[in-house]
């Protein structure tokens, strides 16, 4: 069963879709499911929400405001911290579902989403369990990384120069997510597979991409640190995916942040010879994320309550 759902979040009207699985009785456990950087619901969420449905965990996913089909100005803006109030308020939403329990709620989260679940998770008690995958866990070291010492200058000589802009009333500027030539242009994620595959993904299957974000969203992303959220996850099951050649969120730091978790029931899960983007382009690779996703949600959302009942 499949309905578009809508809830508000801070004054803006979040749209998404929930999902349960055919054949059963409900009330169902649920797991609410956000994208990364620019993405909209239809970028790949769909395909992970197939195994974690077929193990009987129903799927909530949405758009962020100022995304795709919800609401919420500026549009193309990503403020992580409005992000993780629209998970919250996507759990305040689905629990007052009828065909949900409101006591088996899980969150999902891949690249940028991976480390919002990070934070969902450690300051929502209504989390029961949380899957991070490959997540973006600091965001000012990830960057530097990622543009390398002359454009990391550049880049910061950008924020700036946008800050300046944004004092006299003028909005945000807008550049672009990716770019197919890195070199001569400067973007939000240097690398060109990541444009290629995302427009592949925008013409097949969710047109309403937009392959662009304010240059205060970087700005923001360069403040963003899961660390200290990390150290408070005390005893809620917490799943890390990590793909052995990630080179964009950057495989190490999301380690340490996973060696930071003090949970005793959290699992890490290294993907072998997979990389950031084959989670997205390679089907085998993602079937192999969502096999430990699907496992994961279906022990601590089904087998321990059906344990202790």
């Amino acid at each position: 069963m499949r309905r578009n759902v809508e809830f508000n979040s801070k004054g803006s009207k979040i749209r998404g879709v929930l999902v349960t699985p055919d054949g059963g009785r409900g009330p169902f456990p649920v797991a609410v499911m956000g994208g990364g950087w620019c993405y909209v619901k239809e970028i790949v969420l769909p395909h992970y929400a197939e195994a974690i449905v077929e193990a009987g965990v129903a799927v909530l996913m949405f758009d962020y405001r100022g995304l795709g089909e919800s609401e919420g100005e500026p549009r193309q803006h990503i403020d992580p911290w409005g992000q993780v109030e629209d998970y919250k308020n996507a759990i305040s939403f689905v629990m007052k579902q009828p065909e949900i329990d409101a006591r088996r709620i899980g969150i999902w989260g891949i690249s940028y989403a991976g480390g919002h679940v990070v934070i969902v998770g450690a300051t929502d008690p209504r989390v029961k369990c949380i899957v991070s995958t490959v997540p973006v866990v600091e965001g000012w070291e990830t960057m530097r990384r990622c543009h390398g010492e002359r454009k990391f200058a550049k880049l910061l000589e950008l924020v700036q120069a946008d800050r300046l802009r944004r004092s006299d009333g003028q909005p945000s500027a807008m550049m672009p997510m990716s770019h197919s030539d890195p070199d001569n242009n400067l973007s939000s994620w240097p690398f060109p597979h990541v444009y290629e595959i995302f427009m592949r993904i925008k013409e097949k299957e969710a047109p309403r991409h937009e392959h662009r974000n304010t240059v205060e969203s970087v700005e923001l992303l360069l403040q963003y640190d899961t660390f200290a959220y990390a150290r408070r996850i005390l005893n809620t099951p917490t799943l890390v995916v990590v793909a052995e050649q990630d080179n964009i969120t950057q495989w190490d730091l999301e380690i340490q942040m996973y060696n930071t978790i003090p949970a005793g029931n959290k699992e890490l899960a290294v993907l072998e010879k997979v990389n950031h983007m084959s989670l997205y382009s390679t089907r085998k690779h993602l079937e192999m994320a969502s096999a430990h996703h699907a496992r994961f949600l279906k022990k601590h959302l089904i087998d321990e309550f059906t344990a202790e009942a």
